[in-house]
């Protein structure tokens, strides 16, 4: 009788730790608010509705006219954004970098990249 009374609580234990961490459920984004300007500090960002965009930044006195144009993407079910950079100097899309985003509402943008920095946006109106 002890035997199963061990066997009973083991299996309790491994299913209240199996409820626990399968219940972590990502959270969804309407991708659509990402669409408008963003700025932070000095830092602007524009996402436009055709997965393109540009950044500045008004410290290096760069204005949203020159800015670095960028092309975006996401992925709903890993919550990837991703920026695909052009440059100038090889006339060519490349530097792509991609992020998880944390927070996507009317005022705020969140996401963080790969080294665990956080980068947070509020919306221009």
């Amino acid at each position: 009788m002890r035997k199963y009374r061990r066997l009973f609580l083991v299996l309790g234990i491994v299913g209240a730790c199996s409820l626990m961490f399968s219940c972590k459920e990502e959270p969804k984004f309407d991708i659509d608010l990402i669409v408008g300007k963003w700025v932070s500090g000095t830092e602007y960002w524009r996402y436009d509705t055709d997965g393109t965009g540009v950044t500045w930044d008004v410290a290096d006195d760069v204005h949203e006219d020159e800015a670095q144009a960028f092309k975006w993407e996401f992925d709903p079910e890993s919550n990837r954004l991703n920026h695909i950079h052009w440059m100038e100097m090889t006339q060519e899309w490349t530097l792509p970098k991609s992020y998880t985003l944390k927070a996507l509402n009317d005022n705020t943008l969140s996401y963080k990249d790969r080294f665990d920095s956080t980068y947070t946006f509020s919306r221009v109106l």
